[in-house]
């Protein structure tokens, strides 16, 4: 971003600002510069912005560029009169290579005059994971980041930006790049909304790659010679190392006439790319460009390939054409080249489409590409052109899941972006987006159905799931999470104050507390106690929730969970499980899903949902024994009456904390509390969520209050004692 002032005269460039806010993805930027026109005569400048290549300006337009786009503007300013340039672009961030990209170029160009340099990226997320790439190393880039947001903020004074002491020349010309990801739960996904619209983003993690069936039809005709060919040569030798041993590629070449590498595919051993990586040296340019036939015999290998079933039942088949000119022999209508490859691939395979330099027909590829479930990308005539190629092939070298199709209620969504998509790839996102028929979303469930690999067998399943907390588009999020785990420890986590609350309770073992309470649909959740197998040297003892017992009049069922079994009853129906067991039990009224030696999460319908975790010690450790974790996912279809030590929580909770002070541990602040009509001593410190680790859990940030949770919980804490694991009283 620059003013133009050198080809005028006592124009003065004053300030040149970006401050970029990022949220959900979506990229607001707003540019700004002032220039003075000290002249006795009114003068026109020019103001030009590099742009990335999918930000959208309104009522103007873009011409064609790279990476970035180009935008410029004239004005004629007035003797001695300022103006501002105020530019702002929008753009929603793509993720690719498991990144979302932010890019700004920095080039002020003029330095003598220009007293604010600043460039600022505030990014509101879910557990922003970031880092910056920038070509300006000499300077010094202030970043602050939180769980939920990330200040990035560079600032360079006039003596850094020089080139030298005495150079009006700015030093600084280049990229600003942010690259950030969110942290991801294993909900595969979720789904943001605002003002009646919803935003579905889809990445799941963890998944295996399936093996995947390529033809490369690589253009040899006459216009590829010299440097395209050598990089394009290159470019092969670096991606044929790179196929995986699972996949199966073919290579095709063509010209005037086509030629094979080998009549059907080959498994990516390593005899057979290194005799492909031979081969591919040895291509020759020359003749004339036959776009159809070349394609068309890319399809009938991979149909005949499968039709003899020589390629795994399981993988995804995929062309990748690379061509820098017009069809000029056989079929050169473009129109009917794009209805035969429609037609002949029918939906059952994926075409990419390369165009190399500025004389391809880059619409004709685009178009031809998304009719076959594939994208095109243009590769510029460039000195990094072999790593334009081999970073597009990684984009899709990996895929994940195949044939996505993801529902959404018909009763709940008018309108919706595409939602059906031939592959995920590795650290891309699908997105969705859609309008709704009303703001109630207590029962929006999204239903995905997709094809992948997990230990040799086809996924092929719903995914029901529902993600609510939208940080910075909506107001804030009314959900809480509550937990107890350990001696025993209860967390209220507060995602809206990005902050948490916690206490222990201290009781004798075999003590029974009530952890929730819903009277109006008859939930109960208990825990007993259990304490140490001996009392340790240093005489303290330690207790842990070793049982808890779940009721639910109204749905039937009850559950016991014990550190060595679980049994769930329903409806005069008894099912025992034991935690070496791993199961998957859906019902009508609840779901469980146990994890052998891990967890067990439940869902009952219309009401709640949990997971109950088994830590597991040493068996021969001298004091401590297993024991359980229980954390609350989703409780807010809960009644405004539910109660317990956890349930009173479940609606969120207001209070205030100031006077912080020095405390006993110099990195255990002290604080004091405003809470429940309470003036409570409280200490900054941790707690461990074992939620998403179970093995080291994961420190949580918390107000601890002291004494039994006294003052915060309702009551004492004697009072939530019972008489039964499935007792009220």
């Amino acid at each position: 971003m620059y003013v133009d002032a050198h080809s005028v005269q006592m124009v003065e460039v004053l300030s040149v600002t970006v401050h970029c806010t990022v949220a959900s993805r979506f990229a607001h930027t707003v540019m700004t510069s002032s220039a003075l026109n000290k002249a006795n005569s009114s003068q026109e400048i020019f103001f030009e912005v590099d742009l990335p290549k999918t930000a959208f300006i309104t009522n103007f337009s873009i011409a064609s560029g790279r990476k970035m786009e180009k935008f410029s503007v004239s004005v004629n300013i007035a003797a001695e009169s300022n103006v501002t340039f105020i530019l702002t672009y929008e753009e929603l961030l793509q993720r690719k290579f498991g990144k979302y990209e932010i890019l700004t170029r920095i080039n002020p160009k003029q330095l003598k005059t220009v007293t604010d340099n600043k460039v600022q990226f505030d990014i509101y997320q879910q557990e922003v994971n970031y880092m910056a790439d920038y070509i300006l190393w000499s300077f010094e880039v202030e970043a602050h980041t939180s769980l939920f947001q990330a200040h990035i903020s560079f600032s360079p004074t006039l003596d850094q930006q020089r080139k030298c002491p005495e150079c009006d020349g700015s030093l600084i010309n280049g990229d600003f790049i942010i690259k950030y990801d969110v942290k991801r739960a294993s909900s595969l996904g979720d789904i943001q909304i605002v003002n009646g619209y919803f935003v579905h983003f889809f990445a799941p993690p963890d998944l295996p790659r399936i093996p995947k069936n390529v033809v490369f039809v690589i253009d040899r005709s006459g216009s590829m010679r010299g440097t395209k060919m050598k990089q394009t040569r290159v470019a092969m030798e670096s991606i044929l190392s790179d196929v995986h041993p699972e996949d199966y590629f073919g290579i095709i070449l063509f010209d005037r006439s086509i030629d094979l590498w080998k009549e059907s595919l080959t498994k990516a051993t390593e005899e057979n790319v290194d005799e492909a990586i031979q081969f591919v040296r040895q291509i020759n340019p020359t003749g004339a460009t036959n776009i159809n036939d070349s394609v068309m015999k890319a399809i009938h290998m991979l149909q005949d390939d499968r039709r003899k079933k020589k390629l795994p039942e399981r993988s995804v088949d995929m062309i990748i054409l690379l061509t820098d000119g017009m069809p000029n022999k056989g079929e050169r209508n473009l129109q009917r080249i794009q209805q035969n490859v429609c037609e002949a691939i029918g939906g059952n395979m994926t075409l990419f489409c390369l165009g190399f330099g500025d004389d391809v027909d880059y619409s004709f590829l685009d178009v031809m590409a998304k009719q076959n479930n594939g994208m095109a990308r243009r590769i510029y005539e460039a000195s990094d052109a072999t790593l334009q190629l081999q970073g597009f092939y990684d984009e899709v070298a990996s895929p994940l899941l195949s044939a996505v199709d993801l529902r959404y209620p018909d009763n709940a969504v008018d309108s919706l972006t595409p939602h059906h998509f031939s592959q995920l790839f590795n650290g891309s996102e699908i997105v969705v987006a859609g309008r709704l028929s009303e703001n109630d979303m207590d029962n929006f469930l999204v239903e995905v159905f997709a094809n992948g690999v997990g230990e040799g067998q086809v996924i092929q399943c719903p995914y029901m799931y529902i993600f609510l907390c939208v940080l910075l588009l909506l107001p804030p999020c009314h959900y809480t999470f509550c937990s107890v785990d350990g001696d025993p420890h209860f967390m209220i986590e507060l995602p809206e104050r990005e902050d948490a609350l916690c206490f222990n309770i201290n009781d004798s073992p075999g003590t029974i507390f009530n952890l929730v309470k819903d009277p109006s649909i008859g939930l109960l959740v208990n825990g007993q106690t259990i304490g140490d197998k001996m009392v340790a040297p240093d005489g303290k003892v330690n207790t842990y929730f070793g049982r808890l017992g779940v009721v639910h009049h109204s749905l039937g069922v009850r559950l016991e969970v014990t550190t060595e079994y679980i049994t769930l009853s329903q409806d005069g129906q008894k099912v025992k499980l034991l935690w070496s067991d791993q199961a998957s039990l859906k019902g009508p009224s609840v779901d469980l899903l146990l994890t052998k030696d891990r967890s067990v999460k439940v869902t009952l319908r219309d009401s709640v949902k949990f997971v109950i975790l088994l830590h597991k010690v040493w068996k021969m450790h001298p004091y401590h024994q297993d024991y359980l974790g229980f954390y609350t996912l989703d409780s807010h279809l809960l009644s405004p009456s539910v109660h317990g030590l956890l349930g009173q929580f479940y609606h969120g909770i207001e209070f205030e904390v100031g006077d912080l002070r020095p405390g006993e541990v110099p990195e255990k602040p002290d604080a004091t509390m405003y809470v429940k009509g309470h003036q409570l001593n409280v200490t900054r410190g941790w707690q461990r969520d074992f939620s998403k680790d179970l093995k080291k859990g994961e420190n949580v940030p918390c107000w601890f209050i002291h004494s039994n949770g006294t003052g915060l919980i309702d009551g004492s804490a004697e009072d939530y004692i019972v008489s039964g694991l499935f007792n009220t009283v």
